[in-house]
């Protein structure tokens, strides 16, 4: 056995390697765990729900809503199923629902952004975000976004809504089927998800072992000073941007575990990547019915742009406001 100060440079990188690959393996493996734990319940008792046509029920907490967002009340049956689901979920119902092409427009906006917000705010609650704050400020947004789009379009909330709800308000078919169903996709999510997070997992530690992390930092800088967020985020950002909330949850819990990021950036971070996600998938799967790409990706990231941007300022607004001398003898008495 060679003496270690005679090993080549071969070795030596050959071992970093390995180190690497084996230290990423084990914390995909550990992501996967930890959301496995809160994807299969969340996702088992939806499709309970589903299946039984509890959410239909929850329309109604929309429907007085939905002229403001230029939508007919029927259309608050998508958004429920989007807002509990996820894409898929309101690209199943509109496939068999006859709403107009601008109706569809809004709706699709709405569920870009919200859309499986349990199990999301649930992953950015456990990397820096507070589980009420991220539930509560994708909603907003979603109604804001959308309520400026329809504007915008000019669509007119009280056409006709469409012939297809009875569709989805038909009586639920077999419990044993939907058992089947529930446990063939979930367990096709859950490979999928294995698969990501441990290529993910081990292609950033590979990279935090070869200092690649400082060199994506420094190109990608101009884009995030673009967006109104911090360098430093860079990583978590792509993450988020090309995998979206639940294939990169494992990567984003994971970079923010040791406190590297100061809580202000993290949460500005969070804001935009909460509002523009998985900015590949998520808009592709509408293009299968032939809504036009400017209003997929575009107001998710004009709003994701504008959120950062109002954080930032606020922000800098309330340290002067703090640092007022006035100010600060108030609070020494």
């Amino acid at each position: 056995m060679p003496h270690p100060a005679h090993r080549t440079p071969e070795s030596r990188v050959f071992k970093r390697v390995l180190a690497a690959i084996k230290a990423g393996l084990k914390k995909g493996w550990d992501g996967l765990i930890w959301l496995v734990k809160i994807l299969v319940p969340i996702s088992f008792a939806t499709a309970l729900m589903l299946h039984y046509q509890l959410l239909h029920h929850l329309d109604f907490l929309l429907q007085p809503m939905m002229s403001m967002i230029h939508l007919p009340a029927s259309a608050a049956i998508v958004l429920v199923i989007g807002v509990f689901t996820g894409i898929y979920g309101t690209v199943a119902a509109l496939s068999v629902m006859s709403f107009s092409m601008a109706h569809m427009i809004l709706i699709a906006v709405f569920t870009l952004i919200s859309h499986n917000l349990i199990q999301e705010s649930m992953v950015q609650a456990k990397s820096g975000l507070r589980f009420s704050t991220a539930f509560a400020f994708r909603l907003v947004m979603s109604f804001v976004v959308t309520m400026i789009c329809g504007w915008i379009m000019g669509v007119d909330p009280d056409s006709a809504g469409p012939a297809g709800v009875a569709a989805l308000q038909a009586a639920p078919g077999p419990l044993a089927v939907m058992l089947i169903d529930w446990a063939t996709g979930t367990a096709w999510l859950c490979l999928k998800i294995l698969c990501i997070i441990m290529t993910l997992m081990v292609v950033m530690e590979l990279a935090r072992t070869f200092r690649i992390i400082e060199a994506v930092t420094r190109i990608t800088a101009p884009v995030l000073r673009l967006l109104g967020l911090d360098r430093s985020c860079a990583l978590l950002w792509m993450t988020a941007a090309v995998f979206g909330l639940a294939y990169g949850a494992a990567v984003i819990v994971e970079e923010t575990k040791n406190g590297s990021h100061e809580p202000m950036i993290l949460t500005r971070l969070h804001l935009s990547i909460g509002v523009n996600h998985a900015m590949i998938e998520d808009p592709s799967l509408f293009l299968s019915l032939g809504l036009p790409a400017f209003w997929l990706w575009v107001p998710r990231l004009v709003a994701a742009m504008a959120a950062a941007w109002l954080h930032m300022g606020f922000s800098l607004a309330r340290r002067f406001y703090a640092a007022r001398p006035g100010h600060k003898k108030l609070c020494d008495h």
